[in-house]
């Protein structure tokens, strides 16, 4: 990659939105008031505004590998806190794609140096699911599942904070699990009942 061609392509990217709002920046500068919350993976194939047809303001971003939520992140903790209780957004999303290079990674029986402890969390959701998981013959349709369960134990993590319980509770703000398909350039929404997955345990994670 020639990095001078980056900052040309800038150029031509700021002529083309001057072209069409000679005040797009002043109007940028002001300000922002995103709807949502987009939590996806750090993956370079899955860029989250132009999946969802979306411009600059739009969404708040945050990405890691394999979309993960965890307590211990006060990374994706802050963005949580940020996003919804500063800039009072009114969706979460956790979207993660097939094809995943974490979720792939963590499967492997393999010593991976730094990226053990993060993708032992991944590790984690599979022995949740160990029962379901096994009773795959194919492979790849194992690992799809385990992208589509692990959006699931992230949105579950997300329920569990603060700060999404109260803003669910005083403005109706709604979690989403959703996938990328990579190869076919859908977004799914998976559709997940959280009030049955959260049923019988909820008393021990209920905050507010």
């Amino acid at each position: 990659m020639n990095l001078d061609n980056v900052f040309q392509n800038n150029k031509k990217w700021i002529e083309s939105k001057l072209e069409i709002n000679p005040n797009y920046f002043k109007t940028l500068g002001e300000g922002q008031n995103p709807e949502l919350l987009f939590i996806g993976c750090s993956d370079s194939r899955v860029t989250a505004e132009e999946l969802m047809g979306l411009g600059p303001g739009d969404a708040f971003v945050h990405r890691n590998i394999a979309n993960m939520v965890t307590a211990t992140d006060l990374n994706v903790m802050s963005v949580v806190e940020y996003a919804v209780v500063h800039l009072q957004v009114n969706h979460v999303v956790v979207c993660g794609h097939y094809a995943c290079g974490g979720v792939k990674a963590a499967m492997q029986p393999a010593d991976l140096g730094i990226l053990n402890p993060w993708l032992r969390n991944i590790r984690d959701v599979y022995r949740l699911h160990k029962k379901e998981l096994s009773a795959f013959e194919n492979e790849e349709k194992k690992y799809d599942r385990l992208v589509e369960l692990n959006v699931q134990e992230q949105c579950v993590n997300l329920i569990k904070t603060a700060a999404i319980q109260k803003a669910v509770r005083d403005r109706g703000l709604k979690v989403h699990g959703w996938v990328f398909d990579i190869h076919t350039g859908e977004l799914i929404d998976l559709k997940i009942d959280f009030e049955s997955i959260l049923e019988s345990i909820k008393e021990i994670y209920h905050l507010d």
